[in-house]
């Protein structure tokens, strides 16, 4: 418990002033709830003196002999003067709503305060965790759902922010409150409040087994409702194929079936948080029963009907913020359960160490060179003893079948990994020695799949060189032969993509994304299967655009389409991830090795 709530207190620590001064607020709060009982029984005293009332000096016999005669003598003052006087009446009676608007406003306050500490840290967290997972390597996400990551940022950082406003509130205000109600019970009777206190210790045990149970319902609910999460991430992703495979009754049934396991464990939850409650009022009914028993029993007592039922209404009184504090107590265990999640994830290092004393990159006129390298994930070998040297402005072509490792030994260049053995070099200094951020600001990608944001035609170029003048993203959308098509959409440069630029065809989303690498700049340039989902008449245009985007860059172009690298300076073929030739095109179709067999394949016809 002490290590979560240092954890937590990270957070708050910002904004600590804000959060003492509500707690301020939550122990005056809780101060004035026995105030308020004590006086309705004052004013009661002054305005009825006749009543069956003891003494002001009477309950306060633990006072020294002077005070007790100060206290009765204001008491029959105040009591003489407002018999003299009736419109002072008013004026003692108006004490009782102005405790309770007092006691209003100090809990608003107090709700107010710790709110907004709440609201603020939390949302650090959250930058904080989102910051965290995005710089994290490619490894982890291979390894992770998307899913149960939304829901580790969104679910379980919202039950950090439950346990900071509404529990911080219950656990500053409410132990104020009992503890002062406790004191004014046994100032007024000290023997009744210890009887009455004798069956408290039994409700001890039942409330710390509920609090495991809450634990494990807790960590169960926060698993369930990462499954949610990541059912729903896969059915929107790739709601065109479950829709012409009709698998909507499937989806719905395992949406279905998480939802059953989450609603289950929130029951057990439930049950868990609300048993202590009337076990709690069980146990004050026997206490009262059995200060009646008491009393009856001992026939020397002598009490009045009005000050027993004083002494009932603090009693029953401390009962609210006695099962408040326990429900607190299974806030604060639910939060446990979440919290470990979200620090599990702060806590993961990256695949990628960043190096202590970065060096400048300088890939601008530099070789890349791949030595000795071995890469695989887990126990499949994916590439074995690489060695390849591109030259400074070199095409070199990435030729083989699916799965022989083309793409990997451009994502080892990306740093998207490091290699088990060998090395990626530019120039002579190895990646592992360049900051990953200047290192990737070396390079630009073109993709079969590029990711387009829901913004504007403008905002998705200006994403290569954030800050880009207007006159800039123009000539690198006529560079890339977008700017013909973007002109006829009726906002131009304004208009919206939609997600994943849903309103363009495949041909301008590849476009704006070659617009994009145009823009950037950069002296490498990678192109992974830029032109195979494209139609001819695309594809043209689109390998145009390639065409100027390569000219005085080092270019790496993974391609199935082997009439899109014919004039490459190097082709490299890899086969099971090992290079197995390399050379110009009329070299290796004379060589009769496999990249004759993949050309004939392809221009048989």
């Amino acid at each position: 418990m002490i290590a979560f709530l240092r954890q937590l207190w990270t957070f708050i620590r910002p904004y600590r002033a804000r959060f003492f001064l509500g707690v301020g607020f939550g122990i005056v709060s809780g101060l004035i709830e026995p105030l308020m009982i004590a006086t309705i029984a004052f004013v009661y005293g002054v305005v009825f003196p006749s009543a069956n009332q003891t003494p002001l000096s009477a309950q306060s016999s633990w006072l020294p002999a002077g005070l007790r005669e100060a206290a009765n003598s204001v008491q029959q003052s105040l009591s003489t003067g407002v018999q003299a006087h009736p419109g002072a009446i008013l004026l003692v009676v108006s004490l009782i709503p102005l405790i309770l608007f007092l006691r209003g406003l100090f809990s608003y306050l107090n709700v107010y305060c710790l709110q907004w500490t709440a609201t603020r840290a939390v949302t650090d967290l959250r930058v904080r965790l989102f910051n965290h997972l995005i710089r994290l390597s490619a490894g982890f996400f291979n390894r992770s759902q998307t899913g149960e990551l939304m829901s580790r940022l969104m679910n379980d950082t919202g039950a950090l922010q439950n346990v900071i406003s509404q529990s911080a509130a219950t656990m500053v205000k409410d132990p104020v409150t009992l503890l002062a109600l406790l004191g004014y019970l046994l100032w007024q009777q000290p023997m009744l409040t210890l009887i009455s206190l004798v069956v408290l210790p039994a409700t001890i045990v039942p409330i710390t087994i509920q609090s495991r149970r809450i634990r494990r319902a807790s960590r169960g609910m926060q698993s369930e409702m990462a499954d949610l999460g990541g059912t729903m991430s896969e059915t929107f992703t790739g709601i065109r194929v479950i829709q012409a495979y009709n698998l909507e009754p499937t989806v719905v049934e395992h949406f279905r079936a998480s939802s059953g396991k989450f609603v289950g464990h929130f029951m057990r939850a439930v049950r868990s948080s609300e048993i202590p409650g009337p076990l709690m009022e069980f146990a004050g009914s026997i206490g009262v029963s059995a200060i009646i028993v008491f009393i009856a029993l001992k026939g020397g007592m002598k009490t009045t009907s009005g000050d027993f039922l004083k002494f009932i209404l603090a009693m029953f009184s401390m009962y609210r913020p006695m099962k408040s504090l326990t429900r607190l107590h299974n806030s604060i265990e639910q939060a446990r359960s979440a919290s470990e999640r979200v620090f599990e994830l702060l806590a993961t290092k990256s695949d990628i160490v960043e190096p202590v004393q970065a060096k400048l990159v300088h890939a601008a006129g530099a070789e890349i060179r791949f030595e000795n390298l071995n890469f695989s994930f887990g126990e499949k070998r994916v590439l074995q003893n690489i060695n390849l040297t591109v030259q400074s402005g070199q095409m070199v072509a990435l030729v083989g079948t699916s799965g022989s490792g083309k793409t990997t030994l451009t994502n080892l260049l990306l740093r998207f990994y490091d290699p088990q053995q060998g090395s990626v070099r530019i120039g002579d200094t190895d990646l592992r020695e360049f900051a990953t951020r200047d290192l990737r600001n070396q390079i630009a990608v073109v993709t079969q799949e590029n990711i387009l944001f829901n913004d504007t035609v403008r905002r998705n170029i200006e994403l290569g060189r954030p800050g880009a003048s207007q006159t800039d993203i123009e000539m690198a959308a006529r560079q890339a032969h977008a700017y013909e098509f973007i002109m006829q959409k009726p906002e131009g440069f304004d208009t919206v993509v939609g997600e994943k630029g849903v309103s363009l065809s495949g041909g301008q989303r590849q476009r704006l994304a070659i617009a994009r690498a145009v823009l950037k700049n950069a002296p490498i340039l990678i192109l992974d299967e830029a032109t195979s989902a494209l139609d001819t008449e695309s594809e043209r245009a689109v390998q145009s655009a390639l065409d100027e985007l390569m000219k005085g860059r080092t270019s790496f172009c993974i391609a199935h389409r082997l009439s899109t690298i014919l004039h490459a300076d190097m082709i490299v073929v890899l086969d099971q991830g090992k290079i197995v030739e390399t050379g110009r095109h009329e070299e290796l179709v004379k060589r009769g090795g496999i990249y004759q067999k993949l050309y004939e394949l392809q221009f048989a016809a």
